[in-house]
């Protein structure tokens, strides 16, 4: 196969359609492991790689920055650093209290205490991408589908954000920046105080996207994104691995919805979802596919998808992830698709 590119919002970025996810580095793959993805993604024509400060998942104080780490290994063993395009995100507000000393935020200073350790994880003068996890203010994210103005909470303004961005742009450490876990009033506001205060604009958007969870359609980020011109990096589309079938075959099937305590993914374990996915398995076997090769080819050839983060824990589960790019799925089975999400809307989102 050839990889097929995109350019990344107005930024003239090149990237493989295909991002390589990392956050199993450090908790479910070892080191080397991690360099063995890297380097096998690379074979196939991916130029594209994400991570974020907290990776790996699930976070805890002992792996956190792991998977960055792991990232930098690899970069000072391989070279060539410019010919790839490393994303990465630093955390909004969270109970997580080892992530910056229990400061973290998106002002000035948490953004770029977070940006220069992250430098140092990554061993790169600089980053491509990047991306604020998720919001300072009160979002229904993670699960939560419905806005609740009793969560409002004291939170950094966007254009605050903006400038300490622009800060680091200006001084050659970030490249472009994006957001994630966003809704269509952020991207709204975000492009419009960059155009307004002439700070950088957001290139991306990285959010929830799967068979499971297309709310991404119906939530008016299609339009917004389309209109300001972000594109959409799609994250879990596989569904923590539930779309790839293997938990409904086998619930006890290693991987990290058994690996993890249920308080971690519970959306991904209700009953609906289990409903839908036997239904999606069962029409990929009827098309003579994987359950996760239907999923897959379905993301990737979404017209407002820009690039579909994937990852994996073995160098098998990596080559069938890519290997559903050249899948093409015919009308008919897109109707059917269509057909299941109708009856069991969103049970994952």
């Amino acid at each position: 196969m050839n990889m097929e590119t995109t350019t990344l919002g107005k930024t003239g970025l090149s990237v493989s359609r295909i991002c390589l996810g990392t956050m199993t580095f450090g908790e479910q793959n070892t080191e080397a492991e991690a360099h063995a993805q890297l380097d096998y993604a690379l074979e196939r024509g991916i130029n594209f790689i994400d991570t974020a400060e907290m990776y790996p998942v699930m976070p805890k104080a002992t792996t956190t920055g792991s998977t960055e780490r792991y990232i930098g290994s690899w970069l000072k063993k391989r070279g060539k650093r410019d010919d790839l395009v490393i994303a990465t995100k630093v955390a909004g507000p969270t109970a997580m209290s080892w992530i910056r000393g229990g400061q973290s935020n998106l002002d000035r200073a948490g953004i770029r205490a977070a940006l220069e350790a992250s430098l140092q994880r990554l061993q790169t003068d600089y980053v491509d991408l990047y991306q604020l996890h998720w919001p300072s203010r009160n979002v229904p994210i993670f699960g939560q589908n419905y806005f609740d103005p009793a969560k409002e909470r004291p939170h950094v303004p966007i254009a605050e954000t903006l400038a300490a961005l622009d800060e680091l742009v200006k001084e050659g450490k970030v490249r472009h920046i994006g957001v994630s876990n966003e809704s269509p009033w952020g991207v709204s506001e975000f492009t419009r105080l960059a155009e307004q205060e002439k700070l950088p604009r957001i290139a991306t958007i990285q959010n929830l996207y799967n068979l499971t969870a297309r709310a991404f359609e119906t939530t008016l980020l299609t339009e917004t994104c389309y209109r300001e011109q972000v594109s959409l990096l799609a994250y879990s589309p596989l569904a923590f691995g539930q779309l790839t079938a293997k938990y409904v075959d086998d619930p006890q099937a290693a991987g990290r919805l058994t690996r993890f305590p249920p308080s971690w993914s519970p959306r991904y374990l209700r009953p609906a979802v289990l409903e839908a996915v036997r239904e999606y398995a069962a029409l990929a076997r009827s098309r003579g596919l994987t359950p996760a090769a239907l999923a897959l080819a379905w993301t990737y050839s979404r017209w407002f998808v820009g690039a579909t983060i994937i990852g994996a824990t073995s160098l098998a589960q990596l080559k069938e992830n890519i290997d559903a790019f050249d899948v093409r799925l015919d009308a008919d089975t897109e109707a059917a698709i269509d057909a299941i999400h109708a009856r069991i809307f969103n049970p994952g989102q």
